[in-house]
């Protein structure tokens, strides 16, 4: 039987485009939204040639991920009083999910840079006891804790997803827990306009890349777009944050970086870039300004006399040298450079999960032109 040209060349273009769907498919099903496996290759690259700073803070990574012990807090029910009405209790609850958040994060990191399985083992453990223990979160910030803390959780998630190292049973187990208890708290606060929304909504996004729901992610990403300038001044004040008294440069602080976490994620989801975005005179970048600015003069602050401003030993981590290194390649920015320098390498250990490894992971997009 004769074959017609036209149509072998159709069946071999048919078969071109079904290999690279599934090549693709593959790619994005081993990457993570958050550390993109070119973000990765290319901090490999620096580790095996030993330079900085990428050395010093993959040093330090692997010393956290063998000191931490394989010893989980995971509890039924997250229950977290409102910080200003307990703060005691509050520190205690949410300390057991923020120590575990971290421990998976490093070990499932160092995981993904060197490929030992001691790391895979310790970052499993982690988000096993979580999937299998907690079943529920309540009172006034057990949400917000789950979005903020939890973040930690589900960044490591994305990084061992699909790997060899995790069983298809404790996945599917992982991602039960992430749609009926971690994905529900991140929505039942995410159309607030203030910093518990920005997290929430950063965690939403995570949630969603994990469990593929495409339509989930563009429902958040929609949500940071809408109300973006509502919350930027044309001056660079957050709108929201600075009413929070003599908090109000770490309610910045703490609104900026999840913010500036979310249009990372979008980026390397969909190739989005909402760092540049400009309304009227207001930005990302006035606003990072802005907080680089007042924290190293807060005699200035004209919101509330002396705010507090954090210090190396401050119960909360030390911000925002977290986020200006984050963001000095980002925007090629000489202050955030100058800011970070001295603390470099920089790990963020407490709280929360934004820029925890900000100095060993940077932001390029010159480098990483390879969608997630």
């Amino acid at each position: 039987m004769k074959v017609s040209v036209t149509k072998c060349f159709k069946i071999k273009l048919l078969i071109f485009l079904v290999l690279t769907m599934v090549s693709i498919s593959i790619v994005v099903a081993q990457s993570s939204v958050f550390h993109p496996v070119v973000q990765l290759n290319f901090v490999k690259s620096k580790i095996r040639q030993k330079q900085e700073p990428y050395w010093s803070a993959y040093q330090d990574l692997i010393h956290l991920a063998d000191s931490l012990p394989m010893n989980h807090h995971a509890i039924e029910n997250l229950s977290i009083p409102g910080f200003y009405s307990d703060k005691k209790k509050h520190r205690e609850v949410a300390m057991n999910l923020q120590k575990d958040a971290f421990a998976a994060y490093s070990a499932a990191l160092a995981f993904r840079l060197n490929g030992k399985k001691k790391y895979a083992k310790k970052a499993l453990y982690f988000l096993n006891a979580w999937a299998a223990i907690n079943k529920e979160y309540d009172q006034l910030d057990g949400s917000l804790v789950m979005s903020y803390a939890g973040s930690g959780l589900m960044i490591a998630a994305g990084l061992m997803q699909n790997t060899k190292a995790w069983k298809v049973g404790e996945q599917q187990q992982f991602k039960h827990w992430t749609q009926n208890v971690f994905q529900k708290a991140t929505h039942s606060i995410r159309s607030r306009h203030n910093n518990s929304g920005d997290w929430s909504r950063f965690s939403a996004l995570l949630a969603a890349a994990y469990l593929r729901d495409t339509a989930d992610f563009n429902v958040t990403t929609n949500l940071i777009k809408n109300d973006l300038f509502d919350k930027i001044a044309v001056d660079g004040h957050m709108v929201e944050e600075v009413k929070r008294e003599g908090k109000g440069l770490w309610y910045t602080y703490f609104s900026l970086a999840p913010l500036t976490a979310s249009m990372w994620t979008i980026f390397n989801m969909t190739g989005e870039n909402l760092f540049f975005v400009e309304q009227n005179g207001a930005s990302l970048l006035g606003a990072l300004r802005y907080l680089s600015y007042y924290t190293l003069h807060p005699d200035e602050w004209r919101w509330y006399k002396n705010p507090d401003v954090a210090t190396p030993k401050t119960i909360t981590g030390f911000w925002p040298p977290n986020l200006m290194e984050a963001m000095k390649d980002v925007y090629r920015e000489e202050e955030f450079e100058t800011f970070a320098a001295p603390y470099r390498p920089i790990i963020f250990q407490k709280h929360h999960f934004a820029w925890t490894f900000p100095t060993l992971m940077p932001l390029n997009f010159d480098q990483y032109k390879s969608k997630n």
